[in-house]
């Protein structure tokens, strides 16, 4: 009997269009699945006409509630036109990463078979509030069904920063999980800030994914990683993410991050090491 999914997928663009590599990633995830995405963007139909065939349904709304305002939407609409207990998981899915790079289907086998009712891909070590991070969460039906779940989506609100809606939604929900005698559990797990400046060496691991920020971080020292990468997925998908990546942040912006002069790479990862020892105090 084929497993049924539902993928609540969290989108967002600063320009209000749909780039290939959000293509990309939602038909991947429609071949596992049904697709219900909210777009935290003022998106033209002719923008989201471009995800019509991979999707059951798409929303384009400037809410300014970040992805987990998008998790309602998705969420909302599904509740009302859906039979959610026809589905064995749901996930919550959103777009701050570049892929799939590899096959998503083992990654599904193993996260649905870990055993336990709550899973994702990536999780900190060593942190004081151990949570699943949110950009991929999957849940089994006795979470997504369960009253605690329903009434933690539908309250979802729009918060001052960043740092709030880490601490109330995203370390939230792993907290609630744990409260309400459930458990859960990731594939990888990553110090400090691993998942964003360890591109290559998580890519090599399996990782499928690649953070999107990773063109803006650390003063620019990981376009070396970056190209990596690149240079080792398929190449449509490669020619997305810069595709991508060029409409997001500049063509500039995009060259100067991927460099090969090793002088200036050296340079930028002493600058960003001084940076953090001397100003940041890390």
């Amino acid at each position: 009997m084929k497993t049924k999914r539902l993928f609540l997928f969290a989108a967002y663009h600063p320009k209000n269009i749909v780039d290939d590599a959000l293509v990309y990633y939602v038909k991947s995830l429609s071949e596992f699945g049904d697709v219900v995405l909210c777009m935290d963007s003022d998106c033209p139909t002719s923008e989201m006409n471009k995800l019509k065939k991979y999707t059951l349904h798409t929303i384009a709304t400037r809410h300014g509630e970040y992805d987990f305002g998008s998790y309602k939407r998705a969420y909302l609409w599904a509740y009302e036109n859906l039979k959610l207990s026809s589905y064995d998981f749901v996930y919550l899915v959103n777009d701050s990463v570049y892929g799939p790079m590899y096959p998503l289907g083992r990654y599904f086998d193993a996260m649905e078979n870990m055993g336990h009712d709550a899973f994702g891909l990536v999780t900190k070590k060593r942190t004081s509030h151990p949570h699943i991070q949110s950009w991929f969460i999957g849940t089994k039906s006795d979470i997504f069904l369960s009253d605690w779940f329903d009434n933690f989506i539908r309250k979802i609100k729009k918060l001052p920063d960043k740092g709030q809606i880490t601490s109330q939604y995203e370390n939230g929900f792993s907290e609630l999980v744990v409260e309400h005698g459930f458990t859960w559990d990731c594939l990888y797990y990553v110090f400090n800030r691993g998942v964003y400046n360890k591109i290559k060496k998580l890519y090599k691991s399996g990782m499928p994914f690649m953070k999107k920020v990773a063109f803006t971080r650390n003063h620019g020292g990981l376009g070396r990683q970056v190209l990596y990468v690149l240079n080792h997925i398929d190449k449509k998908l490669s020619d997305a993410i810069l595709s991508s990546a060029i409409q997001q942040y500049g063509e500039k912006q995009v060259k100067w991050v991927l460099t090969k002069n090793p002088i200036k790479i050296a340079y930028r990862n002493i600058k960003h090491f001084f940076c953090k020892v001397f100003i940041e105090g890390i």
